[in-house]
């Protein structure tokens, strides 16, 4: 497993080509060895809009006591030789809030410290307390995500992993999912059987889904405006605007917010 393929899939957009754009991507990829026949690793990456690199989040045993990880590897690298599969990509300026619930789910984890490769806690448990927390990320976890339907056994019921549902598990090893995401999923010792109404298609065990992709996508755009200036004005402005600790979007929208309200008054008058 040490030489195994860790690599960019090249799947995560160009932070820098999206660099007043916040982005949160959800990421599977296929566990290392036998397991891999089973079960998938899960993990989250985001980026704010005036960050030029993503952060990325997830659960990994072998770094125990601190199971939870940030930036492990590469946003959308290989899973030791497993390529990645995109379940969720937000895009846009509703994103930025996402995030900050995002950072506040991922310190309220409560097994930051423990780790169980079956049932759970594992990280898809990880991805699934987030999911709950945050439903606008509209996380559906597939049904090879083992360890997503973890509960601890003093608190058998509560929301399904995506947030917008009820669950009832006993230890992820036998339990029920209704969701408006995940649809009616059963649960017998980690295998899952299901049917998806939201996007059409079974949720079995070992393949995770067969049917129409689940991927989630949002990418809410407000209008752009373009803006003809020499190389030189467009340094000098940047650079005095990181002088200054502000952006260049956030100083040429204030300019134009003052704009319009001095005209529209000097209109008035």
């Amino acid at each position: 497993w040490r030489t195994a393929a860790r690599h960019s899939a090249g799947m995560a957009p160009d932070p820098a080509a999206l660099k007043n754009t916040s982005v949160v991507q959800v990421y599977a990829a296929s566990t290392w060895g036998w397991r891999g026949y089973f079960a998938v690793h899960t993990w989250l990456i985001f980026k704010r809009a005036e960050d030029d690199t993503y952060t990325r989040y997830d659960v990994v045993g072998w770094r125990k006591p601190n199971v939870v990880q940030r930036n492990y590897g590469p946003p959308d690298g290989y899973w030791y030789g497993s390529a990645p599969q995109l379940l969720v990509d937000h895009r846009g300026p509703h994103v930025a809030q996402m995030i900050d619930a995002i950072e506040t789910a991922i310190a309220d984890y409560p097994y930051a410290d423990t780790y169980k490769s079956y049932p759970g806690p594992n990280s898809n448990t990880f991805l699934a307390h987030i999911g709950r927390q945050v439903p606008a990320l509209q996380l559906d976890l597939p049904a090879n995500a083992i360890g997503k339907d973890y509960r601890p056994l003093y608190r058998p019921i509560g929301l399904s992993p995506s947030g917008t549902g009820i669950q009832a598990s006993l230890l992820g090893l036998l339990g029920i999912t209704l969701g408006w995401e995940e649809g009616l999923e059963l649960n017998l010792l980690g295998l899952h059987f299901g049917l998806d109404l939201n996007r059409p298609a079974l949720r079995l065990p070992f393949i995770g889904r067969f049917g129409m992709s689940d991927t989630t996508y949002s990418n809410k755009k407000d209008s752009q405006l373009l803006i003809r200036i020499s190389t030189a004005e467009r340094d000098q402005f940047l650079q005095v605007c990181e002088e200054l600790d502000t952006t260049a979007a956030r100083e040429i929208r204030l300019f134009i917010r003052r704009f319009i309200k001095k005209n529209k008054s000097s209109e008035l008058a």
